[in-house]
């Protein structure tokens, strides 16, 4: 059974993946107590480390590998050096907002996997003309991988978002020409919100259900009247201008379309409607979109709760991920 280590593993999206395509965990690394409890209890086989990992040091890594071979590293550290970097010369690793992914970089060298999986923001792809890029499959190439990078759209691989990623993916070989194995796009049209979540029982403002995570969050009078006049698929131009809002994301106050994949899923949707009723989606729909099972649970604050479904890989796309690499291998 191929092996991985997941790095800055949140909730556990990528890891799902990995696990229904037949991969087995030696460890995962989240910094977070709150989210530590969530992937916990979903994975209680697997060893997470909770801790910051700039204080995992290279013998206790390598402890915890315990000489087993590592076919796969996989993960997204947070790159938060956008605008500053560049603006004043300083290469994207450089930016000290972008240790994590030193920290990604440092321990591929350390355990020398077969493969990497690096996954991150599709802007990371194109900013600064590709020089961003470029620096950072130079630094995996400086360890001995063949390093490729696409940006991926997860509706195209089942999962019904359109969510756009840069996966970086890298294979340790001597062959400069090997040819990086990117997931296979399903060949049926990708599937709607409403396939993913119209089955749910619904809920008025503020109502719960027996299901896990599937509870509505109350909402102001103020906003169920902005709400009740914006149609399947509308936007605040449905609201009439005497209370419509006039400031803020053209992304907020805005019905999801029944007919489309869902818009990307961040860690903060309560002013995204749902397309036929008075409130914005449970944690539940929002995790169903991200195509995480409803036996997946997830625990802590709802804002937490959100912001762990937001920031997941979806497991269909990671399932996709962990295929391609199984043929790397």
């Amino acid at each position: 059974m191929p092996s991985y280590i997941d790095l800055f593993s949140g909730s556990g999206g990528l890891s799902l993946g990995f696990e229904w395509a037949g991969f087995k965990n030696i460890f995962s690394v989240e910094f977070d107590h709150e989210i530590c409890e969530t992937y916990r209890y979903n994975f209680p086989d697997h060893n997470l480390i909770e801790c910051d990992i700039t204080k995992l040091d290279d013998e206790q890594v390598l402890k915890l590998v315990k000489g087993k071979r590592v076919d796969v590293v996989i993960g997204g550290p947070p790159c938060q050096g956008f605008s500053m970097a560049g603006n004043i010369g300083r290469k994207f690793a450089d930016d000290p907002r972008n240790h994590l992914f030193k920290e990604f970089v440092r321990i591929v060298n350390l355990v020398k996997p077969t493969c990497f999986v690096m996954e991150n923001v599709a802007r990371l792809y194109t900013r600064l003309k590709g020089e961003t890029r470029r620096e950072i499959i130079q630094h995996f190439e400086n360890l001995g991988y063949v390093v490729d990078a696409r940006i991926v759209c997860a509706s195209e691989y089942g999962v019904p978002q359109n969510r756009y990623r840069v996966l970086f993916i890298g294979k340790l070989t001597e062959d400069k020409q090997y040819q990086i194995q990117f997931p296979e796009k399903v060949k049926s049209k990708p599937p709607t919100i409403k396939d993913a979540i119209d089955h749910y029982p619904p809920l008025k403002s503020g109502e719960s259900s027996t299901i896990p995570n599937h509870e509505a969050m109350v909402h102001s009078p103020q906003m169920l009247e902005k709400m009740q006049y914006v149609k399947d698929g509308g936007t605040r131009e449905d609201i009439p201008e005497s209370i419509r809002p006039q400031k803020g994301d053209v992304r907020k106050y805005i019905r999801y379309d029944s007919s489309k994949p869902s818009i990307c899923i961040t860690g903060d949707m309560r002013k995204v409607f749902h397309y036929n009723q008075n409130r914005a989606l449970t944690v539940r729909e929002l995790a169903a979109i991200q195509t995480y099972p409803d036996s997946f649970v997830f625990l802590g604050s709802k804002i937490k709760q959100q912001q762990m479904v937001g920031n997941s890989v979806p497991p269909i796309l990671a399932k996709a991920i962990a295929q391609s690499i199984k043929k790397m291998l």
